[in-house]
């Protein structure tokens, strides 16, 4: 019986480059959504150099594992520098922003609970 492909876009059973399903786009950030369920969520994001995400806070803990580049995320006032390969955890409750000093691609998970 074959496996069925999910919602987001992911074909089961087959490896993929991350950083290949979501393209940068000349002044712009760029996301796409992987998976979204009650328990948490997948979404790629491409930023062009210059973009960003304002400072904000969520209530769950979320991911940032940087598929491409290097990003700059502000968290709780204290900037961190993360490239290719690297992750970091943006803890709840906790200000954050995301700063693309040069065009980068992350993943963000999640985490509701």
């Amino acid at each position: 019986m074959p496996i069925q492909k999910q919602s987001g876009g992911l074909d089961p059973a087959k490896s993929v480059r991350l950083a290949d399903l979501v393209e940068y786009q000349p002044g712009s950030i760029v996301s796409r959504t992987l998976v979204q369920k009650t328990v948490g969520s997948l979404t790629l994001f491409a930023f062009d150099e210059g973009q960003g995400l304002s400072e904000h806070s969520a209530p769950f803990d979320a991911y940032v594992t940087v598929q491409d580049g290097i990003g700059e995320l502000v968290i709780g006032g204290v900037a961190v520098s993360c490239a290719t390969g690297e992750t970091v955890l943006m803890p709840a409750n906790i200000p954050h922003a995301v700063n693309a000093r040069q065009r980068f691609k992350m993943l963000l998970t999640m985490i509701r609970g």
